[in-house]
């Protein structure tokens, strides 16, 4: 494996390249990781490389930067060497196509990021007894060094953390940064007041989104369809087989194929239990949809739905409104759905402001990129201030 050495005042950090999950064990990888983020944890970005989802073949080659002081891991960053744009929810396909057009090669390009997760959070991995500001300085050596040997376009940092984006521009200001919106439930009512149960939600909104949303889920009983949450062992080996053919079905119906295969999904049922939360409905005792959630441990996390039927009402009921209700009976502060927007903002979820951060090895191409996501940071902070100003909550000026 490559290895990339930088000196720090103490002793040497010694950055290495891992070409997979494999190479680390998950002590020393889930020492550096925030409890809050399943998704960071060996287990999943393990499950992704085991199961095939995540390969050279997929179009996600595992280049995983790490440091270590010693035996002691103390910095890593996941990232993949990508041959395609897919499966990132940050679109830079007009990029490719502008340094194409040039005659440059955009791809494979270097990329920090949860595969097919758009979840934003923590990303860059330091150890909390370490020299911060050294180790992510050899993290930016070893990004630098990857895109320079390979002869990479460029590097991505998707879905970061705001603070971590803060560190990330004073220590490389070449970084372009690029916003973007996501829309996020959190249990604060008035004035920060906790909201105490669904009901407690509920009567923070206008009468008109009160009515719609309980009439929503009145419309889902109706058709006699029960609603059943199976979390950590009482997800079974069946149920999350059942779960797999209706996530398969999404993307069927769009005429593509899944990005995550069965053995993904049933790896994770084995070595993380405990981060799952399986939603089903059901008529009668048949299940005939189902949506996967994953736990931290102040956040949920939406992520995955399919359904067998059509039937009214059902995907807002699965995806939010019980992610809504399970987070204010487990005491949960922060409900992230997934991407996409407007229908969640009349059931409550609030305008995020998200980040990304680039770096381009051409010059030209680097300079256009800046002046077109100056130019889209200024819609999006319209967008999303008019979103704001939508929320469905009671305001107190009325």
């Amino acid at each position: 494996m490559p290895s990339l050495t930088l000196s720090s005042d103490s002793s040497p950090l010694v950055g290495t390249i891992l070409p997979g999950m494999a190479h680390v064990t998950a002590s020393q990888w889930d020492h550096l990781v925030d409890p809050d983020q399943p998704f960071l944890r060996h287990a999943y970005l393990h499950a992704l490389e085991a199961s095939g989802s995540v390969s050279a073949a997929t179009g996600w080659e595992p280049a995983h930067l790490v440091v270590w002081q010693g035996e002691d891991l103390v910095g890593a960053l996941p990232l993949y060497r990508k041959h395609h744009s897919y499966g990132e929810y940050v679109f830079d396909w007009t990029f490719a196509d502008a340094l194409e057009r040039a005659g440059g090669r955009y791809y494979p390009k270097a990329l920090s990021a949860i595969p097919y997760t758009p979840v934003p959070g923590q990303r860059t991995l330091v150890a909390p007894e370490s020299d911060a500001a050294a180790v992510r300085q050899a993290l930016a050596h070893g990004w630098r060094r990857l895109c320079d040997d390979e002869g990479l376009s460029s590097w991505h940092l998707l879905f970061s953390a705001q603070e971590d984006v803060a560190a990330w521009q004073a220590l490389c200001p070449e970084l372009i940064a690029r916003e973007g919106v996501q829309f996020q439930w959190r249990d604060a009512g008035q004035e920060g007041a906790r909201f105490g149960d669904f009901d407690g939600f509920l009567a923070t909104l206008t009468a008109k989104r009160r009515k719609m949303i309980k009439r929503e889920r009145r419309i889902v009983a109706e058709q006699g369809i029960t609603l059943h949450r199976l979390e950590g062992e009482a997800i079974t080996a069946e149920a999350l087989s059942h779960f797999y053919r209706c996530y398969t079905r999404t993307y069927h119906e769009r005429g593509r194929p899944p990005y995550l295969n069965r053995d993904f999904f049933q790896r994770l049922r084995r070595t993380m239990p405990e981060s799952l939360l399986l939603v089903q409905a059901r008529v009668g005792e048949r299940p005939v949809a189902a949506a996967l959630y994953f736990r931290g441990t102040q956040s949920l996390y939406g992520r995955y739905w399919g359904s067998e039927v059509i039937a009214d009402c059902l995907h807002f009921e699965a995806c939010y409104y019980q992610g809504i209700e399970y987070c204010l009976e487990q005491g949960l502060t922060l409900f992230d759905p997934g991407t996409q927007g407007e229908h969640k903002l009349v059931r409550g979820f609030h305008p995020q402001r998200l980040c990304s951060l680039h770096y381009f090895a051409h010059p030209g191409l680097s300079a256009g990129v800046a002046r077109f996501c100056a130019e889209e940071a200024e819609h999006v902070a319209a967008y999303r201030e008019a979103a704001n100003a939508a929320l469905p909550f009671k305001r107190e000026d009325k």
